[in-house]
């Protein structure tokens, strides 16, 4: 789906104020309320927004350890049953990813502290289909779910419809 300067600075608005009513994005926009609603509307069914929803930082109720763990699984069980059981097993995994590469997934998962990881690791090791994981310990994290560059980069080349 194409994207352009306006649907960019609608995804913006959006992103920074997800609770920010659409007749108030329309007036900053400068555009008819119709108009927002529409965009919008077009950017949920082509795929570009899944939804909006504010942005949760675990570190801010205490989770505040970052880790990416790498697991291989028994290659008699299939990934989607693996997947379906991490997240069943897990909560405190944030992201899952199959991969290419030595691995066959990548979890980023969190905890309160080292301690909790390990217990965290140790319940992943446990699900069925698992047959080696491997982690490491985020010291810092610089980006996190970084979007808008690439939004305002595509956009930058279309013109505006309305």
């Amino acid at each position: 789906m194409r994207i352009d300067r306006l649907d960019a600075e609608l995804i913006r608005l959006l992103t920074e104020s997800p609770q920010l009513p659409l007749l108030e994005c329309a007036r900053r926009l400068g555009i008819a309320r119709g108009t927002a609603t529409s965009r919008l509307a077009r950017l949920h069914e082509g795929g570009v927004i899944e939804a909006i929803v504010p942005r949760i930082d675990p570190s801010g109720f205490g989770y505040g350890v970052v880790a990416f763990c790498l697991v291989e699984i028994d290659q008699k069980v299939g990934h989607d049953d693996v997947a379906t059981a991490l997240a069943d097993a897990v909560p405190e995994i944030v992201d899952m990813h199959t991969v290419t590469g030595a691995s066959d997934m990548q979890l980023r998962l969190v905890a309160r502290d080292a301690t909790q990881l390990q217990e965290v690791l140790d319940r992943v090791a446990l699900v069925p289909g698992v047959a080696r994981t491997a982690s490491s310990i985020a010291m810092r994290t610089h980006l996190s779910g970084r979007v808008l560059p690439l939004v305002e980069h595509v956009a930058g080349d279309e013109p505006v419809t309305r």
